[in-house]
């Protein structure tokens, strides 16, 4: 048998192959497999940024908050209606060029023996109602289904004559001289608030917003910090330009 062999003399061409050039489809494709994450996480800083800034610098802030206190949420109609009659009694406290007027709804059940009361919706109210009477609170003016239940809770009211209880941590008897009947007061029965239609969103029952508004009862805060005069000077105008020529018959 004849065996072939290779002279030792051979050389061989060791010239390595030039690196492969990708087309700009497959670099970017290369790119995104190792760095989609970081694009996702980056667009999501983005976003938010984007919200926090829309959010504190761009959102419309109310000139005056007004409370509703209750058993139930005001339809929605209504809470529109009464804040656009109100406004042409507001001025532009924060000077953003807008007045804004607010009614926030807080739904409270201040009688205990109530059993049916919802302890979820009852803790919530309680909570966003405290916090709105700490001390900073923007509200001044409460719309009251249960104006008694609310003093002696809270002991948040002052007297009508502006005066103020030394001790507002006690019951107090003598709520009916702190607020008016809705009723009571010219200005606002004589609202032109139109209609509502559904008290909820869930039901189609329609009628007067005064008709809802008209078994409430008009209330406003007490102030026992001189420093916070002040801060409640434009409400307290409002409050005597909406009680105007007002007679309470509360006690009644």
């Amino acid at each position: 048998m004849a065996w072939v062999t290779k002279d030792s003399t051979e050389t061989y061409d060791q010239t390595p192959e030039p690196p492969r050039e990708y087309t700009k489809q497959e670099n970017a494709a290369n790119w995104w497999h190792y760095h989609w994450m970081w694009v996702v996480i980056g667009v999501v800083a983005v976003l938010l940024a984007a919200w926090i800034i829309k959010d504190t610098v761009f959102q419309t802030r109310p000139d005056v908050q007004i409370a509703y206190v209750g058993l139930h949420d005001l339809p929605a109609d209504t809470v529109t209606a009464l804040q656009d009659a109100l406004t042409p009694y507001c001025t532009d406290v924060n000077g953003d060029g807008k007045v804004v007027v607010q009614v926030d709804s807080y739904t409270v059940d201040f009688d205990a023996e109530n059993t049916s009361t919802d302890a979820y919706y009852q803790m919530a109210g309680v909570t966003r109602l405290s916090a709105e009477l700490a001390s900073g609170g923007k509200t001044y003016i409460f719309l009251l289904e249960d104006p008694e239940g609310f003093e002696k809770q809270t002991g948040a009211l002052q007297y009508l004559d502006g005066t103020v209880d030394d001790d507002p941590t006690t019951a107090n008897p003598d709520w009916h001289e702190m607020v008016y009947r809705w009723t009571d007061c010219p200005v606002l029965a004589g609202l032109d608030l139109g209609d509502y239609y559904g008290y909820t969103a869930m039901d189609s029952t329609t009628g007067t917003n005064q008709s809802v508004l008209a078994g409430l009862y008009v209330g406003r805060r007490g102030v026992w910090d001189e420093n916070q005069v002040e801060t409640y000077a434009s409400c307290a105008e409002l409050w005597d330009a909406l009680t105007a020529g007002a007679v309470s018959t509360a006690a009644e």
